[in-house]
């Protein structure tokens, strides 16, 4: 069994293993021990608060292979995107150049430095082991944060945006970000994303320039890439899109990935999750359902064989003490 539940400053030591082996690109998951220290530390002290409105909370949590006694995944969530410095994307704009005299009206694509999804609640730090890839357990990685969500809707937005890798080599190069970026930081795209991922994106305001970039000036690769999602996120980028999300008008600033977004009464985990009372039983063949228990500091959740009758979830005492609950205790539950 599989358990997603909420970090612990002793997780860091295999977290560490978790973010060396995630993809360039995930800036949110550093390889720096002092940065993912800071990121569970936040997430222990943001679960401690009394919070009545979304504010500079974040939430880091793992997928713990109980099995095994090892992780198998993290992801995250930010209340507010851009709380303690711009939450940066490129808006894609139509230009009008026109001129009467020669009577030409020419329309230009172009993209716009911008802070447009700043205070949306933010998805971040998603990975889970390869050989769990389009399984109910990366389900469970990532749609357990709307079930969450849903137990305290009052620490996050009415918005949730979630920016997904974009295309790059078998180098890791980005064509989007060496047709842009490079041109005014001097570095690849591996060194820019490291730097985001460590020392925030303070930078980008420092180095990256203002005004319009033209798309047409751009190469044909960087053109092609943008708004389009690279391998490492194509497993939350097939869950996001089931739970409802869509492709904005925006794009990853470094590597043209496209930024989804939804209204938390759009996502499917969030508005279909229903408050159920636990029974325990024998359930194994009920139909699969994606349970959490009612802690905030404690939060837990997993995928497990159930059976729904007069609003009693009947489950496995199995289950029921992987979520650290008795019979008769409150969980909030959708099929799976």
């Amino acid at each position: 069994m599989f358990l997603f539940r909420a970090s612990r400053l002793s997780d860091l030591p295999q977290v560490e293993i978790l973010a060396r082996e995630s993809p360039v690109g995930i800036t949110s998951l550093p390889d720096d021990r002092d940065v993912l220290y800071r990121k569970i530390q936040t997430s222990v002290d943001s679960l401690g608060a009394d919070v009545c409105f979304h504010g500079e909370e974040s939430y880091f949590f793992v997928l713990e292979d109980l099995e095994r006694g090892t992780l198998a995944g993290v992801s995250g969530l930010v209340a507010s995107a851009g709380f303690n410095e711009p939450f940066y994307s490129y808006r894609n704009e139509t230009l009008v150049h026109a001129s009467a005299a020669l009577n030409i009206h020419h329309k230009i694509h172009a993209l716009s430095l911008c802070h447009d999804l700043t205070g949306n609640s933010l998805l971040t730090s998603y990975y889970v082991r390869p050989d769990l890839a389009y399984s109910a357990e990366s389900d469970l990685l990532s749609r357990a944060r709307f079930l969450f969500m849903a137990n305290h809707p009052e620490r996050f937005a009415d918005h949730v945006v979630s920016e997904m890798v974009g295309v790059a080599d078998e180098q890791g190069n980005s064509p989007f970000w060496d047709s842009v970026g490079r041109h005014f930081f001097g570095i690849d795209y591996h060194e820019a994303e490291r730097m985001c991922g460590v020392h925030g994106r303070k930078f980008i305001t420092e180095l990256m320039p203002h005004h319009p970039v033209y798309v047409p000036l751009l190469t044909d690769e960087a053109q092609s890439a943008m708004g389009q999602v690279g391998p490492a996120s194509e497993i939350p980028f097939d869950v996001l899109v089931r739970e409802g999300f869509e492709a904005e008008n925006y794009i990853d600033i470094f590597d043209g990935g496209p930024a989804l977004h939804a209204s938390v009464n759009h996502i499917r985990s969030f508005v279909q999750s229903r408050r159920l009372t636990a029974k325990a039983g024998n359930a194994r063949a009920g139909a699969r359902w994606l349970v959490a228990n009612q802690s905030l500091d404690d939060f837990r959740a997993v995928v497990a064989e159930a059976t729904l009758e007069s609003g009693q979830l009947e489950m496995t005492a199995e289950v029921l003490d992987a979520l650290g609950i008795a019979s008769g205790d409150a969980v909030r539950a959708v099929p799976l």
